[in-house]
């Protein structure tokens, strides 16, 4: 081009996707340090389907469980539907909740976006949001008063 601007090679969003990066890494690593040994062999059974058990059994860490989800298009920085399945299967319930915060603070969706656009395959975490929040006047059943005693 001649207009004296050089073209950068490094587009102007390769910063946020940096960001996304750190904190995808930063996310795996705190569920990681919250997975036990029998937390993973849970984690592991109740994703049998998808990994073959010869493979199942050379996984003995979260982090080599999350290297083998990713390899396998099962997990990414911006496709986390599979996990949170699994954690919500598996009860965990304070993995999903890590995972949902990560989804709607750094990657921006909320559970009514992923519902709308259909992003993830289980709206998991639409389910924990409703049951934490606190019911709407109209919501709240009203019980008549107990019978008197005659």
């Amino acid at each position: 081009m001649e207009d004296g601007h050089k073209s950068s090679t490094t587009p102007l969003w390769s910063g946020s996707i940096n960001m996304i990066m750190a904190e995808y890494t930063s996310l795996l690593s705190d569920l990681s340090e919250n997975i036990t040994n029998e937390d993973l062999e849970q984690l592991k059974s109740a994703c049998k389907e998808d990994i073959p058990e010869d493979q199942s059994n050379n996984i003995t860490s979260s982090k080599e469980w999350f290297s083998y989800l990713e390899k396998n298009d099962k997990l990414a920085q911006d496709n986390l539907s599979y996990i949170e399945h699994i954690f919500e299967i598996s009860r965990r319930p304070d993995l999903l909740t890590r995972v949902v915060e990560y989804r709607t603070t750094v990657l921006k969706i909320s559970e009514d976006d992923e519902i709308d656009t259909k992003l993830t395959r289980i709206p998991s975490a639409k389910k924990y949001k409703d049951i934490i929040r606190q019911p709407s006047e109209d919501e709240i059943i009203k019980l008549a008063p107990p019978p008197k005693k005659a």
